[in-house]
């Protein structure tokens, strides 16, 4: 009886995994990057990001996911290169990625572009086995599904932009539709739009929305933010709301510390039964950027 609690509870642990292989991190909004890999910052010189989120507070064994990434983009070669790290930890697993991304930007006209990208990830998946009890020290058929494995995948994405819009596609786990890869690194896809006001008034509006299909499931965001400026060419101050269906809401926070340095919080509340449990969800995210230095051409 108690092998098949053990098992059962098992299987519930991957049922959730399968549904956690796509974290989301809500600084995904200003950071598209994240989630596709032709965003492109080509503003300055080289980026970087870092972040840090706890889903469901309170829970034992809930996700939490740390995020690190940084890009440079050429102007002369309008292009991007770009890395990205992300580490998962659910209860006894763990999972790691490891991407590297080139993205390219070509000028339609005067005012679009369509960025087109690529990557390459190393995906590890490990399990905490000293962390199971099972009724048989080295009980096989609790361990069978617990081996850790390596792999290689694959993503693409496609940006068109002008400064006030932003439309976007992305497909990650491209390998998995292939390959009997293991179900935590199942397909993704990506489907969004956005706009924002830049104008001179000390409050601009943005707004988005974004699908996502992951195996068999879908799920919608909806994003609304306010840009608030100190002089009429800053936004040093935003502040944001998100829902997602499924019936999450987050509340979206940034702040310029500095020319180059920006710090972004965000805390949603999810409203279905986990609620019980949890006080909710919270996510930091460092941003440091180097600004290009322009060469004077034809100067005395």
């Amino acid at each position: 009886m108690k092998k098949t609690v053990i098992i059962l509870i098992l299987n519930f642990i991957a049922t959730m995994l399968v549904a956690q292989s796509d974290i989301r991190l809500n600084n995904d909004w200003t950071k598209t990057y994240i989630i596709n890999p032709a965003s492109i910052t080509d503003q300055y010189l080289w980026e970087f990001n870092m972040s840090d989120r706890e889903q469901w507070v309170g829970v034992q064994g809930a996700p939490r996911t740390d995020f690190l990434s940084g890009t440079v983009y050429l102007d002369d070669l309008y292009t991007q290169f770009g890395f990205k790290l992300r580490y998962d930890k659910i209860g006894i697993t763990t999972t790691c990625d490891a991407d590297l991304t080139y993205a390219y930007a070509l000028s339609l006209d005067k005012y679009w572009k369509l960025n087109m990208g690529l990557g390459l990830n190393f995906q590890m998946l490990g399990y905490d086995r000293s962390k199971i009890n099972s009724l048989t020290a080295n009980d096989p058929t609790v361990y069978a599904r617990l081996l850790n494995e390596n792999n290689i995948n694959s993503e693409i994405g496609f940006e068109l932009i002008n400064k006030y819009y932003k439309f976007g596609v992305a497909s990650k786990n491209i390998f998995s539709l292939f390959a009997p890869i293991n179900k935590l690194y199942t397909n993704t896809n990506y489907v969004y739009g956005m706009y924002r006001d830049y104008t001179h008034d000390y409050i601009n509006l943005g707004y988005g929305v974004c699908g996502i299909q992951y195996s068999n499931m879908y799920q919608a965001e909806f994003n609304l933010t306010g840009y608030f400026k100190s002089t009429p060419q800053t936004n040093p101050f935003q502040l944001g709301l998100v829902f997602r269906t499924w019936g999450e809401v987050g509340v979206l926070f940034g702040l310029d510390l500095s020319h180059n340095f920006r710090m972004s919080y965000s805390y949603d509340y999810n409203f279905s039964g986990i609620s019980n449990a949890s006080f909710g969800t919270q996510e930091l995210m460092l941003t440091y950027r180097v600004d290009k230095v322009f060469k004077c051409k034809n100067c005395w």
